[in-house]
Formats: structure tokens, C-alpha cells, sequence
């Protein structure tokens, strides 16, 4: 499949890529409130990615509207910034923050709880981030592709939710999207062999119902089909000889307060 291998020099960009994409999620994240709208948030991540010398990936790919996807509530994924979309308490949003910087691609996303959310809400919310992990935790050269699947699919399960078939992780570093496919629906021990120097994104799509999803007429925003919530997480990931490295570090208070 031509998935390159990284080393070197390119491992030391992708890692300033992925913490300028990881600085940036967290410069949006301790503005949120109630009140701010997605086209807030998409102004604060065009001119936060430009400080930091980067340009976000996401404006303009394959006719990308925006800088970022803002995905509120059932929103799985792709959701447009938009002016008269404000957030608001007990809102849940995936803010998903993407940064090219010396050639090199760093991806990232965290979903926000805002002001006062329902425990619904809080549990799809941590669900969805303990998968991100779940499938962190497996990555290692020798590791199967399968594997990351399997360990996303059995804790979302075992919490009461499900995981969102069609859409998935994908390798990452000089292209924005390339292989291969990391799909978070899996059997362990099947799929390629991941190596050492390989550099995947992990992004569990979780919904409070059934993984059932329906595009919407702007060929864009991804909703659950049965209206209920859903949340992500993702990382950056370079696979190494016993484990791997985040090259999206960093941790982020995800309640926001109700506001003044």
C-alpha cells in the first residue's frame, strides 16, 4: 500500500506538526463558553495555526469549507463552522484541529462538554476518549491492524455504545490522509503489520445509540441516524519498537463552565 516509513529529521517535524496542532486545540479549548458560535471557533484556529507558523489542512481539502470541524451533539463528524451556530449548556462539540508545518501533518481532536451536560452526555464523552486510548495502548511494531479495532470495539461495547463503521484513522506525515485505513471496528490479530516509523492517526467515532450514520444535503456533516449523541477523540501516532509516541500531546480540561 505505500505507506512510508519515518526516521529521523521527518520524525522531528512530524513532532513539531503534531504539537502545533495539539497547542492549537488547546488555545481554542479555554475559550470556549456558552454563546460562542463554530465560526468562533473556526476564526480562533485560522489565526492561532498562523502563529504558530502552520496552515490548517482541512481548508480547502477535497473542497473543504473551513479551517476545522466543529461536530455538535449528534454531528459524528464534519461539521461545518457556521455563524448562527451557537453553542450553548449541555451541548457536547468535537473540535478537530489539523496543522501543516514544514511539510509535515500533525491531527488532533477532543470533544467538549459545555456548562451544564446531562450524564448522557458525560458518558459518551469519556467513552470515546478511554477508546482513543484503547487503541493507543496496542500500538507497538509487530502489532496487527486488527488489534487497534478490537480494542476500541470491546470497550465501547462493554460501556453500552457503539463505533462508527464507515469512518476511521488513516496514516498521516507529508499527506493529510494516506494509508492505510485504521478502522476502529476490528478482530485482533488480523490486518497489516504495523512497523516501526509508521505514523497513523487514532479517532474512535462513538455514538450513545446504534453506529447507524446519514450524510446531510451539504455533502459534508455526518449525524447519527437515530438522533443520539456522539463523540471523539484523536492522536497522532508514531508506531516505535515497543509502543508508540503521541505526537499530539497534551491534556485538556474538557468541562467548560456555564460562564459569567
Amino acid at each position: 500500500m505505500g505507506i512510508p516509513l519515518f526516521k529521523g529529521t521527518e520524525v522531528e517535524r512530524l513532532r513539531v506538526a503534531g504539537l502545533a496542532a495539539a497547542g492549537t486545540l488547546a488555545h481554542v479549548a479555554g475559550k470556549l463558553q456558552p454563546g460562542v458560535t463554530t465560526a468562533d471557533i473556526d476564526a480562533w484556529v485560522r489565526e492561532d495555526t498562523a502563529r504558530r507558523g502552520g496552515t490548517p489542512s482541512q481548508l480547502g481539502y477535497k473542497g473543504f469549507p473551513a479551517t476545522v470541524c466543529t461536530s455538535r451533539n449528534h454531528v459524528v463528524c464534519h461539521g461545518i463552522p457556521r455563524q448562527d451556530e451557537h453553542l450553548k449548556s449541555g451541548d457536547i462539540v468535537n473540535v478537530d484541529v489539523t496543522t501543516c508545518l514544514d511539510g509535515f501533518h500533525g491531527d488532533t481532536s477532543a470533544t467538549f462538554l459545555i456548562g451544564e451536560v446531562s450524564s448522557d452526555a458525560k458518558h459518551v464523552v469519556d467513552v470515546a476518549r478511554r477508546c482513543r486510548d484503547a487503541g493507543v495502548a496496542v500500538v507497538r511494531h509487530g502489532a496487527r491492524l486488527g488489534d487497534i479495532g478490537a480494542a476500541v470495539m470491546a470497550l465501547a461495547k462493554a460501556e453500552g455504545c457503539s463505533v462508527v463503521e464507515e469512518f476511521g484513522g488513516h496514516g498521516i506525515g507529508r499527506q493529510m490522509h494516506g494509508p492505510p485505513h485504521v478502522s476502529h471496528v476490528g478482530k485482533a490479530g488480523t490486518g497489516i503489520t504495523l512497523r516501526s516509523g509508521m505514523v497513523i492517526t487514532i479517532e474512535p467515532m462513538v455514538n450513545l445509540g446504534r453506529p447507524d450514520i446519514r450524510l446531510m444535503p451539504d455533502g459534508w456533516t455526518v449525524v447519527t441516524a437515530d438522533g443520539s449523541l456522539s463523540a471523539q477523540f484523536e492522536h497522532t501516532v508514531l508506531v516505535t519498537r515497543d509502543g508508540c509516541e503521541v505526537l499530539t500531546p497534551g491534556e485538556l480540561s474538557l468541562h467548560v463552565a456555564s460562564g459569567c
